[in-house]
């Protein structure tokens, strides 16, 4: 390259002007090879959020239907880890590149380099000491990120604090509970996740009626009650199995305690057990059968 710049500029010149170019060229290629690597990246987290299409729709040339309920949920969880890994890859990419970049330049700048990590080692293992728990929250994330523990959007149970997820990062995760209040939670100190919305839900609905009542109709009524939400296509779309009398739950001496469930959507129990509380009130009021104190 310098026998090259010579012919146009002046031989005492040259090989700054070598070297300048040299250091341009290596911080062009470095500036590059990110922009590729974050293209390739984005375009494995597109694949992987999107899924595979069906055999049907390949060989058609389009994609299968857009899914429906359960498959909706896991389809969103999907693109929400995929997404967050391909942060979490890209931001390793660019450190990689970037940081290879470096070295080189100084190395082209006749700059020590062995002196220079090996400062860099020592002033590392001294901030490692310190900063223990900063490592162990981003090795806690690292996992939950890969094992999908939870994710946005989750009404999780996570010890110190219980709420819907509205962020994950490597260090923290951020929860919002029922109040509106925010919890920062460092990934490193949960010990242990309850999610409420993965899956699926469970509402379940004790009806207590008076001891007298009668114990087949009592149940017959509440099979047809059931039966009656299960055909309602307001809650065919959050309602994933037919809803269950369980039957007698509990006897007292006032009492005859019946449960009801039903499999729903994550999340959607509540909104479910209060529908089945309304209908089922109804549907005793209206057969006159009194419910017990």
């Amino acid at each position: 390259m310098c026998d090259l710049v010579q012919l146009f500029i002046p031989a005492n010149w040259a090989p700054v002007v070598a070297a300048a170019l040299a250091l341009v060229l290596v911080i062009v290629i470095a500036l590059i090879l990110r922009n590729v690597a974050h293209r390739l990246i984005n375009r494995v987290v597109r694949r992987a959020s999107s899924g595979r299409t069906s055999l049907a729709g390949r060989l058609r040339g389009r994609d299968a239907p857009a899914p429906e309920g359960l498959d909706a949920i896991l389809a969103e969880r999907r693109r929400q880890r995929a997404e967050t890994m391909g942060s979490v890859l890209k931001h390793v990419a660019s450190i990689i590149i970037l940081g290879t970049a470096v070295l080189t330049v100084l190395e082209r700048l006749t700059i020590p380099i062995a002196p220079l990590l090996t400062s860099v080692g020592i002033v590392g293992v001294a901030i490692g000491f310190g900063a223990q728990e900063l490592v162990k929250d981003f090795i806690a994330g690292m996992f939950m990120l890969l094992e999908d523990q939870y994710g946005v959007g989750d009404v999780i149970d996570a010890g110190a604090a219980v709420g819907t997820v509205e962020a994950v990062t490597l260090r923290i995760t951020r929860l919002r509970d029922a109040d509106g209040r925010v919890w920062y939670v460092r990934n490193g100190t949960i010990t242990r996740v309850g999610n409420e919305s993965q899956g699926w839900s469970r509402a379940t609905v004790d009806v207590p009626v008076a001891y007298a009542s009668d114990v087949p109709a009592v149940r017959d009524l509440l099979k047809a009650t059931v039966e009656e939400m299960w055909e309602d296509p307001g809650f065919r779309s959050v309602i994933v199995e037919e809803p269950q009398v369980w039957g007698i739950e509990q006897i007292s001496d006032t009492s005859v305690i019946f449960r009801i469930s039903a499999k729903t959507l994550p999340s959607k129990q509540a909104e479910i057990a209060r529908e089945l509380r309304l209908r089922v009130k109804t549907a005793l009021d209206r057969a006159s059968i009194p419910i017990a104190g």
